[in-house]
């Protein structure tokens, strides 16, 4: 009988704890009937608010939904603008659920499917504004009126998918890679072609400026050489004029003097060998001095 007690105890127990169910914060819940959604007494779905709840057990069962903000972030995506050109778009959106039975029936309670069929919305909206506009003016400031009107597009998510779009980004706009190669490889090839310019120009004026200053200093040079000609023109020819002024005053002391000039020249060195005939006339005043003696 002991046991019989327990085991009922335990069995209403397990029933009690299969009956509740809590959800919490941040979350909602729908309860299914024979996987019928259960409505309130208005044919209306029953959402559970965060809390202790209760089920029957076996009977009904409980899906629990995520209703805190998500953020749809997906990869870049690629864009035509109304010149034809192909823009990479990265973007993203701020989202949260508002009806949860449309929510649940249109995405089977799925943040991956609901992000799917947002992401198309929001893309399509995006497609329509870049479509309208050039690159210019799409970089040069209509990014807000950009984000304003695919937000504005999105508006159709809450009574299709019971999502309720917060907010729009486009984080970045790029040019797909093969496009922005080309472009890098054209500008490459122009900023050369200009340094080629530049730098032909400044080897043109270094030839001017060489040559220019390679003339001056020959000129210098021609100038400096003549005036040293010069000067020493009129230093030999004031030597000249020295010597024959000294040598009009007492031509018999000037050959004396260059003699002796000559003698001590010649005898300078003790190893010098001097040969010459002795009645030459190198030995005029020594001949003479000694007649004299």
């Amino acid at each position: 009988m002991k046991n019989f007690i327990i085991a009922v105890l335990a069995a209403l127990f397990v029933l009690v704890i299969s009956s509740l169910f809590i959800v919490f914060e941040g979350q909602r819940a729908i309860v299914f009937k024979f996987s019928e959604m259960k409505k309130d007494t208005d044919n209306k779905p029953v959402i559970y608010e965060p809390g202790l709840h209760f089920k029957f057990p076996l009977i009904e069962t409980v899906r629990k939904i995520d209703a805190r903000i998500q953020t749809l972030d997906e990869a870049p995506d690629r864009f035509v603008t109304s010149e034809k050109k192909d823009l990479m778009v990265d973007s993203y959106a701020k989202w949260r659920i508002v009806d949860f039975s449309t929510y649940y029936l249109r995405t089977s309670g799925s943040i991956e499917n609901a992000g799917a069929l947002l992401k198309q919305k929001i893309n399509n909206g995006l497609r329509t504004e870049f479509g309208s506009r050039t690159i210019k003016e799409i970089v040069s400031g209509d990014r807000d009126d950009i984000m304003a009107k695919a937000l504005e597009s999105s508006e159709s998510s809450r009574k299709d998918l019971g999502i309720d779009v917060i907010d729009v980004r486009v984080k970045a706009i790029n040019l797909p890679a093969e496009v922005s190669a080309s472009i890098y490889d054209r500008m490459r090839a122009e900023r050369t072609a200009v340094a080629k310019e530049h730098r032909s120009q400044g080897q043109e004026q270094s030839e001017i400026i060489r040559a220019t200053i390679d003339a001056k200093v020959t000129v210098m040079l021609a100038t400096a050489q003549k005036q040293a000609f010069e000067i020493r023109g009129e230093g030999e020819a004031l030597a000249a004029k020295v010597y024959a002024d000294a040598y009009s005053k007492d031509a018999e002391f000037f050959d004396f003097f260059r003699s002796l000039m000559a003698y001590e020249k010649s005898f300078s060195n003790k190893n010098d060998i001097l040969v010459v005939k002795p009645d030459s006339e190198f030995f005029h005043y020594l001949k003479k001095s000694a007649k004299v003696q």
